[in-house]
């Protein structure tokens, strides 16, 4: 299953949140997320927001990446298909 993991930060932790960011390695940055896979990831810096995509069968593992940030972080997660799964979905409820 897809998710979209939306985040924002407010200016008082913004640059807590960047600097914790920062400073991960790419070996953190993976262990920080297991169970799922991360398909991208998008910054808005200026705005203090972005937007992951990623694919996991296991909701827990999703639910414990965004525990890890919450704290600095205000977290949406909400499923999501791609665009081969939408038309298959949308051709079979208009029988075409």
């Amino acid at each position: 299953m897809k998710f979209k993991i939306s985040w924002s930060s407010n200016t008082a932790t913004r640059h807590e949140t960047y600097e914790a960011f920062a400073k991960m390695s790419d070996a953190d940055d993976a262990a920080d997320h297991p169970g799922l896979t991360l398909i991208g990831r998008w910054h808005d810096v200026t705005a203090g927001q972005g937007v992951a995509i990623c694919e996991s069968d296991d909701l827990l593992a999703v639910q414990s990446w965004t525990y890890n940030w919450n704290g600095i972080l205000d977290v949406d997660i909400t499923p999501v298909i791609d665009d081969s799964e939408a038309k298959s979905l949308v051709r079979a409820k208009l029988g075409i």
